[in-house]
């Protein structure tokens, strides 16, 4: 099992070093937002169909 952490990237050319999910330029922040404004996490990966489970868990975690 890798570590869910793994799955947050900090690069200063990517969202100007926002940390993002892994390879997909979603900041954590945003999907922080998401989360605390009511929506659940099967609301986001419908919406966000390149996101899986663990990236958000790992946002959590973040």
């Amino acid at each position: 099992m890798t570590n869910l952490l793994d799955r947050i990237v900090i690069d200063p050319q990517i969202c100007h070093g926002k940390p993002v999910v892994r390879g997909l330029r979603y900041p954590v922040e945003t999907m922080l937002e998401l989360m605390s404004s009511g929506m659940t996490m099967e609301e986001i990966l419908s919406d966000y169909e390149d996101l899986e489970r663990d990236d958000l868990l790992a946002v959590l975690a973040y």
